[in-house]
């Protein structure tokens, strides 16, 4: 894997860092290449239940590298379809973030802006530090969007502030970004990566299989109908009812323990 992607599994957990700290992990095409190797197969690893993205150093990720687009060579390709098809590949991260049969969590310190807020917004939860800041902007550099942020920002605040935060590229300090349940937590700086790690843990330990299936019908609720949704959650609550881990939940409910699940 490329010095751009670090990866570490310990206990079920998946921490993948964006490494370029000295540009705030600006994204570069070795670093979305890892990502899109890393990710398919994390997402095929029995011995991983959650995934945490983060930032090395003091960001998370400052979105797309402004240095490279200056330049004229942030996308590959010379033609318009050229590159809009470089761009649509390596965007597949976010999708892989938002749909991947696991828990995916975002460890959030310091920036996350433009296609870095977009990999935050693409994970299914996000963990952020005290001094952590959150900015759309893309129209601070004359661009409209990508890596998926407008679809993710619409479901999670809703189409008028989106579009508001899309506009004016306002920057997002940690307590309002919870308000706007754009982040699921706020702790402290000093404390992110233990109180991160330590729901990461909770999680891997849980019921893989219930997530996993909870997870689709997430998704499939956010652009389904209500009929759509029941269809889904009948089969999936019934193939979870076949699991070992929810006899061994039944079981342990009755002699009054925690359950040890195994992800079967």
């Amino acid at each position: 894997m490329g010095q751009d992607l670090l990866e570490v599994v310990t206990d079920g957990v998946a921490v993948l860092t964006l490494n370029r700290p000295d540009r705030l992990n600006a994204m570069s095409g070795p670093m979305l290449d890892a990502m899109l190797e890393a990710l398919p197969r994390l997402a095929d690893d029995s011995d991983v239940g959650v995934v945490v993205l983060t930032g090395a150093g003091r960001g998370f990720c400052a979105g797309g590298d402004v240095k490279a687009m200056a330049e004229g060579r942030e996308f590959g390709g010379t033609t318009l379809e050229d590159k809009a098809q470089a761009l649509r590949s390596r965007m597949e991260v976010s999708r892989w973030l938002h749909e991947m049969p696991k828990v995916t969590i975002a460890m959030v310190r310091g920036a996350a802006a433009g296609a870095g807020l977009s990999l935050a917004l693409a994970c299914d939860l996000r963990v952020a530090g005290d001094t952590a800041r959150f900015a759309t902007a893309f129209a601070r550099v004359g661009y409209s969007g990508d890596f998926g942020g407008s679809w993710y920002l619409t479901q999670l605040v809703g189409s008028a502030k989106a579009r508001e935060l899309y506009y004016t590229a306002d920057i997002v300090d940690a307590p309002q970004a919870l308000a706007l349940g754009i982040v699921n937590r706020v702790v402290p700086d000093t404390r992110l990566e233990e109180e991160t790690l330590a729901l990461a843990g909770r999680l891997a330990r849980g019921p893989r299989v219930a997530y996993r299936y909870m997870k689709r019908n997430f998704n499939a609720a956010e652009s389904g109908s209500l009929k759509d949704s029941l269809d889904l959650e009948a089969w999936h609550h019934t193939r979870c009812g076949m699991t070992e881990d929810h006899r061994e939940a039944a079981k342990a409910f009755v002699e009054k323990r925690e359950p040890v699940f195994k992800g079967r």
